[in-house]
């Protein structure tokens, strides 16, 4: 068994810490040994039933690309009007995907007909497939993050569109659509409360007792 020390420990502090959501990327690829590295880092995620239902797709066709660029300025408008006043002025102001320039897109599916892990975990509670793949993208963003990269995690898209456009299977489900490359900026503190949309809720902080 491995030893994880407090230097170690620090070390991982710093990275969950350090891990934000990126909009704006540097121009250049990302290495395919550093990206590979990172999607083996995420198949090691836990999963129910070991169903392992998670699909990555990299999305590299231009017009594929150009398409979800489309659906995510189609709903950002919508979702615009959902506001009003300062907060509507606010939002059209936020920076909220980096679509146009990050060198890698993946789209992470959730494949909703595995037949593996024969069902196990998930007779009660068949959401737990999608969680399994929320767990996998986490893995992904911490991985990325240490090797370096920026992760966004754009979810302002239509999920049908993007499946539709992909040209995937009708049994997975989009759970995240993923921007990769290496960070223009580095910011300790989330862009959102920087901003002031939004700054640390400290009710989710909380341990509740019953």
């Amino acid at each position: 068994m491995p030893a994880f020390d407090d230097s170690f420990r620090r070390a991982l502090a710093d990275l969950f810490a350090w891990r934000r959501d990126v909009r704006r990327f540097r121009d250049g690829p990302v290495s395919e040994v550093d990206l590979r590295a990172c999607l083996d880092l995420a198949h090691l995620s836990p999963s129910v039933g070991n169903s392992q239902p998670w699909r990555f797709v990299r999305v590299a066709d231009p017009a594929r690309r150009a398409a979800v660029v489309a659906s995510f300025e189609r709903c950002n408008a919508a979702a615009a009007e959902t506001y009003a006043d300062e907060r509507a002025a606010l939002y059209r102001q936020l920076k909220l995907a980096g679509l146009r320039e990050a060198p890698v897109h993946l789209a992470v599916f959730c494949d909703d007909a595995t037949g593996a892990g024969h069902g196990l975990g998930r007779a009660t509670m068949p959401e737990m497939l999608r969680y399994s793949v929320v767990g996998a993208v986490q893995t992904f963003w911490l991985a990325a993050r240490a090797y370096g990269l920026g992760v966004g995690w754009v979810s302002i898209l239509d999920p049908d569109e993007v499946r539709r456009g992909l040209d995937v299977p009708a049994s997975w489900h989009l759970v995240a659509y993923l921007c990769v490359g290496r960070p223009v900026e580095e910011h300790l503190d989330p862009e959102l409360a920087r901003h002031g949309w939004q700054g640390r809720d400290l009710d989710a902080c909380c341990l509740f007792e019953r």
